[in-house]
C-alpha cells in the first residue's frame, strides 16, 4: 500500500486535484467559533520553538519546494506563513503542505471549476459564512488561515479521522482518491523527522 500511495503522489506531482468544500448550515456556536478562528490577530515573530528549529525547518522545506517556487524570498515568506497558520490551527505544517500540493500544486491564483480559490482552494462561501466582507482569498495569509481553520473544523467534526476530514475538505466524502493522495504526499514528500514531526494516530488506523 505504501508503494501505491507513492505512485499516486508521483503520478499527480505536476497536477492538482482541486475540490470544493460543500456548503452546509452551521450551528450558531460552531459558526461563532469559526469566526473567532478566522479573525486576524497580531502575529508573533514566528511559531517555532526556537530560532534553530526555524532555520532547520525552513531550510529543509525550502529545498523541497524550490522546483515549484523558484524565488527564495517568496518561498520563505510562504513557508513561514504555512507554519504559523498550521500551528495556530493545531495542524501539522507538513500535512498542510501536502494538501496544498494536491489542491493547487502551489499556485497562488489557482481557481477550480467550482470556484475554489488559491493555494488551499477555499470556496468563497466561507467568507460570507465565517469571515469578513472583502476578505481576499488570493491573499497568502487569508487563504492559508481559512484553509487551515476549515481543515481543523472538519478534523474535529470527524473526531480526529484524518481520512474522512480530508475527504470533506475536498468535497469528495466517500471516495478514497483524494485523501490517499494527500496522505501519500505527506509521507513521501513532506514528512519531517525533526522536532516538529506530528502524526495523528488516526492516519495509520485507516486502510489505504
Amino acid at each position: 500500500m505504501r508503494f501505491a500511495l507513492l505512485a499516486l503522489t508521483v503520478a499527480f506531482a505536476g497536477n492538482a486535484l482541486a475540490g470544493a468544500q460543500i456548503y452546509e448550515p452551521l450551528a450558531a456556536k460552531v459558526r461563532a467559533g469559526l469566526q473567532a478562528s478566522i479573525a486576524d490577530r497580531p502575529a508573533p515573530q514566528h511559531a517555532f520553538t526556537s530560532t534553530a528549529s526555524a532555520v532547520d525547518w525552513l531550510a529543509e522545506m525550502s529545498h523541497r519546494l524550490e522546483a515549484r517556487m523558484p524565488s527564495f524570498q517568496t518561498r520563505v515568506e510562504f513557508l513561514r506563513t504555512v507554519h504559523f497558520e498550521a500551528i495556530r490551527a493545531g495542524l501539522d505544517p507538513q500535512l498542510v503542505l501536502a494538501v496544498i500540493q494536491i489542491e493547487s500544486n502551489f499556485r497562488k491564483y489557482a481557481v477550480s471549476g467550482s470556484g475554489a480559490r488559491g493555494y488551499m482552494q477555499v470556496m468563497p462561501f466561507w467568507v460570507g459564512l465565517v469571515g469578513r466582507p472583502g476578505d481576499n482569498l488570493f491573499s497568502l495569509r487569508n487563504n492559508l488561515r481559512y484553509g487551515c481553520v476549515i481543515l481543523k473544523y472538519y478534523l474535529d467534526r470527524e473526531k480526529g479521522d484524518l481520512f474522512r476530514a480530508l475527504s470533506r475538505y475536498n468535497g469528495s466524502l466517500g471516495k478514497p482518491e483524494y485523501p490517499n493522495m494527500v496522505i501519500g504526499a505527506w509521507r513521501s514528500v513532506w514528512r519531517y523527522q525533526g522536532k516538529l514531526a506530528f502524526a495523528p494516530a488516526s492516519v495509520d488506523a485507516r486502510p489505504g
